[in-house]
């Protein structure tokens, strides 16, 4: 697997890639991978750390001939979902073992658009400026200067592409950080109101899963959404949304069409009324931004 990678793929203006959608072609290949995500998540092969609304929202937003990659891909479930139609999809992680399963599977269902590879999200080899979305969700809050991650990643989306970025928020992890300081002082053996491990009894391996990423982890930070905004100045992204909204009462269909409004004040009442909605299951949200 290598650690540089040049697509030798065309370079589309910004309305070209504004425009694009997914052809009807790649719509039989995209239900077929919808089905065997749900099949790994209910075997335990993977926990993705999105709802299905979510996954549905990122799917519709991403043109169908875009090139993504994911950042921190684990086995590369999200990958094998979003490489529908003709899109490119790179999936970019640390461990091999869990790329050769991931390039095992994209070999065994046929998807020779998808590609895996060996790097340091720190140091990623990949070409700056050359991914028309840059996808990691559940990773750079484990690193040690997640800030620093950020910019790492950002520099890889072109100009007028997208990120989404998934976090676990200071806010909405809060019940589990008071169930795990339950489990430690307890020695790890009580595990109050956690709905993921009730809803995993009969399923070991995924109540293991399950426990270690959540209670045994070495390093772990939280974020606001406030601080992400930050990030994203720095590295001339603007804020596009939040996955849930950051606005209060508001329905939306388009995960990268511009929030009606960013008002601060809202967004922390926002994250608070998160802590109901996000923290029986880890806490995480999503950032979506566009490289200016």
């Amino acid at each position: 697997m290598s650690d540089d990678l040049d697509l030798g793929l065309r370079h589309d203006t910004e309305d070209d890639a504004r425009h694009r959608r997914p052809h009807a072609a790649g719509r039989f290949l995209g239900m077929t991978l919808m089905a065997l995500a749900v099949l790994a998540v209910i075997a335990g092969v993977v926990a993705i750390p999105l709802t299905w609304e979510g996954l549905r929202l990122i799917d519709r937003a991403i043109p169908g001939d875009a090139r993504i990659v994911e950042i921190g891909c684990g086995t590369g479930q999200m990958s094998l979902y979003l490489a529908r139609a003709h899109r490119v999809v790179i999936g970019a992680d640390l461990t091999r073992a869990s790329l050769k399963l991931g390039a095992a599977a994209a070999r065994r269902f046929g998807l020779d658009q998808v590609q895996f590879i060996e790097t340091d999200l720190q140091r990623p080899g990949l070409r700056a400026g050359a991914f028309d979305v840059v996808y990691s969700s559940g990773v750079l809050h484990h690193t040690p200067d997640p800030r620093a991650a950020f910019a790492g990643i950002a520099r890889l989306v072109r100009p007028g592409g997208m990120i989404v970025l998934g976090l676990y928020n200071a806010f909405a992890r809060i019940p589990f950080r008071l169930r795990r300081l339950v489990a430690r002082l307890s020695g790890h053996r009580l595990f109050l109101f956690d709905p993921v491990l009730r809803d995993r009894e009969n399923e070991p391996a995924r109540r293991r899963a399950w426990m270690r990423d959540q209670y045994q982890h070495p390093e772990e930070h939280r974020h606001t959404l406030t601080e992400v905004q930050g990030w994203f100045a720095e590295n001339g992204v603007d804020y596009v949304r939040t996955y849930p909204s950051a606005m209060l009462n508001q329905e939306w269909d388009e995960l990268f069409a511009s929030a009606e409004d960013n008002w601060r004040f809202e967004g922390w009442l926002a994250q608070l009324g998160w802590i109901r909605t996000l923290g029986h299951e880890g806490g995480l949200f999503i950032t979506v931004g566009r490289r200016v």
